[in-house]
């Protein structure tokens, strides 16, 4: 009889090896820089909307958020999912899609970084950008580790470190071998397997109490839960609505997301692969939350203080049938290395062509810029690795790491956002405009970080809400840098950038389409 553990075995050996297969068949892909970095901008809809949902939600939402915010705010906390969908990937591509691959085309920019140079004219801008993508993304990406540990510890006896090691090599090596295109494919297959497995987790441990209407009574009668845990907006509106806000409109601001919009074909794609990724989004992140909602009636206040709010979806799943668990065991991964090849392709890709090829003495080949990226990428994954087995052992008690996790998605969003928005849409945005969004949005996080590291109590209810925690300064980052500039651009048009006018035009193009795509207006 086959056993569970074999079972998982045996799910687990095959994608692994379908994953490092999809590697090696698309190294045709990567023989220069902008075929390995970007797939030759000719990537279609369904590859290219799997890669932004799969880069969006990681094991990090499954376990870690799914089952905090699950907690805090029962089944309203599936608003966050919706608004993941509705905000973090339809608004998404409607508003920054279609300008982000005209602009970065007529640009020739490959990475964000190279992005702010050419846009705004100033290589310190580049240099400056990378910086923060550097320093931030690294501690984003050993946060995707999280959670593998209790996960196989259900159906495996395997150590934490174990887990690690087998996840970093197998991403490394697809990503190395295949670049984008690698990561693009991978990414659908790993979408694939992430639908699959939230419907059957859902369904499977709804049904532990007889299904949702008995889930729903079950939930609000417990003595852990009550009534509002099933109301429509939960027991806190108002934080409902950061969370909402931070993890949706953050993705805007984000370069390893917005990077997709660089490679995506054409018009078609375009509209075909914003209604894929949202209900992808729909199904994925509202399924992840929605699950969240019902950790109440899985442990108790007790067990939360003392292992955290990231051993509650796996106390969910520990009670479900050991073929379930296998399923959640391959989804987890999926999640976590989908997000991983996106993040460590965006930081190896930033660093080698933004940092390493401008400051080289002698002109650097394309050969030699694709064995730098894929050095980096190497770099990248094992110190991420590093930091995410050293966190777990020797840094277990090591404040600085967790909080700095925390600060990273709003110090990548708040620094970024208004400036790459503004910088696609307004002619009159200027240099000290993004570098007053760039302190902003780093300061204020920094801050933060300082604050939650020595438990500093702030005084007034104002500067209480911001420094909260890293999901209310996070939302004041990015909102404050939508309203600074415009502001500073207003005040600095002298120092707005040459040829601004001219690179707008490249919205100004006129192309002949069919008459089913245009109704003639004359």
């Amino acid at each position: 009889m086959l056993t569970a553990k074999i079972f998982t075995g045996i799910l687990i050996v095959c994608f692994f090896s379908l994953m490092i297969g999809v590697g090696i068949y698309c190294r045709r892909h990567a023989t220069n820089v902008d075929g390995f970095v970007l797939g030759g901008r000719s990537v279609g809809p369904w590859l290219t909307a799997f890669a932004f949902g799969t880069s969006y939600f990681s094991a990090v939402i499954f376990v870690g958020y799914a089952g905090q915010f699950g907690w805090n705010f029962g089944v309203a906390s599936t608003w966050i999912g919706l608004g993941n969908a509705f905000i973090g990937s339809l608004l998404a591509w409607n508003i920054l899609g279609r300008r982000t691959r005209l602009m970065t085309q007529e640009l020739n920019s490959k990475t964000m970084p190279d992005f702010f140079e050419k846009r705004y004219g100033s290589k310190a801008l580049k240099i400056a950008a990378s910086a923060i993508v550097f320093i931030f993304l690294i501690p984003y990406t050993a946060s995707l580790y999280n959670g593998l540990s209790s996960l196989f510890g259900i159906a495996f006896e395997v150590p934490y470190w174990a887990c690690i090691l087998v996840m970093a090599v197998l991403t490394g090596l697809y990503v190395v071998f295949g670049g984008y295109m690698a990561t693009a494919i991978n990414d659908f297959i790993q979408g694939v397997i992430m639908l699959a497995g939230i419907v059957v987790v859902i369904v499977s441990v709804l049904m532990q109490n007889g299904g949702l209407i008995g889930s729903m009574e079950a939930l609000a009668l417990s003595d852990n839960g009550g009534w509002e845990y099933t109301s429509f907006f939960g027991p806190d509106p108002i934080a409902l609505l950061t969370v909402v806000l931070l993890t949706s409109l953050g993705t805007w601001g984000l370069p390893q997301m917005i990077g997709k919009f660089y490679s995506i074909s054409n018009e078609a794609a375009i509209r075909k692969g914003t209604l894929i990724s949202t209900l992808f989004a729909i199904i994925v992140a509202g399924g992840c939350y929605f699950l969240g909602g019902f950790g109440r009636l899985f442990v108790t206040p007790e067990e939360v203080a003392a292992k955290g709010f990231d051993s509650i979806v796996p106390s969910m799943l520990s009670t479900l049938s050991p073929y379930v668990i296998g399923i959640v065991i391959v989804l987890v991964l999926s999640a976590s290395m989908s997000t991983l090849s996106s993040l460590v392709l965006t930081s190896a890709s930033t660093l080698a062509l933004d940092v390493f090829v401008p400051f080289s003495k002698k002109e650097v080949s394309e050969k030699k810029k694709l064995l730098l990226v894929r050095i980096l990428i190497v770099f990248f994954i094992a110190l991420s690795a590093v930091i995410a087995i050293l966190k777990d052992t020797i840094w277990s008690d090591f404040v600085f790491i967790a909080q700095m996790m925390g600060v990273s998605w709003g110090a990548l969003a708040g620094a970024f956002l208004a400036p790459f928005l503004y910088g696609l849409y307004w002619k009159k945005a200027t240099r000290p405009a993004v570098w007053a969004s760039f302190a902003f949005g780093v300061g204020i996080m920094i801050f933060q970080l300082v604050v939650s590291m020595a438990k500093i109590s702030l005084p007034g209810a104002f500067l209480g809400f911001v420094f909260k925690n890293s999901l209310s300064s996070g939302v004041c980052a990015m909102i404050g840098g939508l309203i600074i500039v415009p502001i500073v651009s207003l005040l600095t048009q002298k120092r707005k950038p040459d040829g601004v006018d001219q690179l707008f035009e490249c919205y100004k193009v006129t192309h002949t389409v069919p008459a089913k795509s245009s109704l003639n207006e004359d």
